[in-house]
């Protein structure tokens, strides 16, 4: 079986539909088609189950060879691009999740690393913000910059590389919107997004769950992404809490971000597992702690 031919069959075996595994892959039903077609042919029996056009299964020949196939191919993967990678000179990559949208502010990082590493490559990635702890442990990322705190017995906390005010985004309509500043206790008077973070005390730490006084800051409707709460924001339907550089990085018409006078400023760190600890890390780690942390967009020295 050709490498092609795997990865026609692992992308349909995943979409189960042959015009979205086209079009992933960027070829023609057809295509997708007759790969399937000689591939059954080859075996002596049916990958598929096609009885419904709208929604195709693996039969269990076909589940078989998915997850017999699926490590052999991201195995393959993995060693052309590390071939890749060391005709240039690269002898590791070291992968980078950031859950704030702030890549820019914190180049002095990235570009020291680099320049302290140059056969190490450091890219950034940004995992789903519902289970960001969930890309750390499945190895999807390396380490992950993320706000504070974190109590997760397998995952070590580093350094921190700043700490920013909280501004609150409402609709450019609301009633909010012409304040020049708001308060918690204002805040409690309307509906926030819900996410389905775990664990619960990590998302309080980010949107509470009571202001100071006790009052319940209340959630609204379940959002999957910062696109959704935005559009909810930008309609009136919920206002949103968010560190000050969403101010800069979120900006749209429709919405207005006004400051937070009594929110502490949301510390951000590396974190990673600690049984996966590698020599890249502490680099990066390093860097960072020989720099130090950022405040109002300068490093503090």
């Amino acid at each position: 079986m050709e490498v092609r031919d795997i990865e026609i069959f692992l992308t349909l075996a995943e979409e189960l539909h042959f015009g979205r595994a086209a079009e992933r892959l960027r070829v023609s039903q057809a295509r997708v088609s007759q790969a399937v077609s000689q591939q059954e042919r080859r075996l002596g029996g049916a990958l598929f189950d096609r009885a419904n056009r709208r929604r195709i299964r693996l039969t269990p020949l076909g589940r078989q060879l998915r997850d017999d196939l699926t490590p052999v191919y991201a195995g393959l993967r993995e060693s052309l691009e590390r071939a890749r990678l060391a005709a240039q000179g690269i002898t590791a990559v070291l992968r980078v999740g950031m859950l704030p949208l702030n890549v820019h502010d914190l180049r002095v990082y990235w570009d020291a690393f680099r320049t302290r590493h140059p056969g190490w490559r450091l890219t950034i990635r940004h995992p789903a913000f519902s289970d960001p702890f969930g890309a750390l442990r499945r190895g999807e990322v390396d380490v992950l910059l993320a706000w504070l705190p974190i109590e997760e017995p397998d995952l070590t906390v580093g350094p921190v590389l700043y700490a920013e005010p909280r501004v609150l985004a409402v609709g450019a309509g609301h009633e909010l919107a012409g304040r020049t500043a708001v308060t918690l206790d204002v805040v409690s008077d309307f509906e926030h997004p819900d996410v389905e973070f775990r664990p619960d005390y990590w998302f309080d730490s980010y949107v509470p769950s009571h202001t100071r006084d006790g009052r319940s800051i209340r959630r609204g409707p379940l959002v999957r992404n910062t696109e959704e709460i935005l559009s909810l924001t930008s309609i009136g339907e919920i206002v949103t809490c968010f560190p000050a550089h969403m101010a800069r990085y979120g900006a749209r018409p429709g919405v207005v971000y006004l400051p937070v006078r009594d929110l502490d400023p949301l510390p951000y760190a590396l974190v990673w597992r600690s049984e996966a600890e590698t020599g890249l890390i502490r680099a990066l780690a390093r860097t960072v702690r020989d720099l130090g942390p950022r405040i109002g967009g300068d490093i503090v020295t």
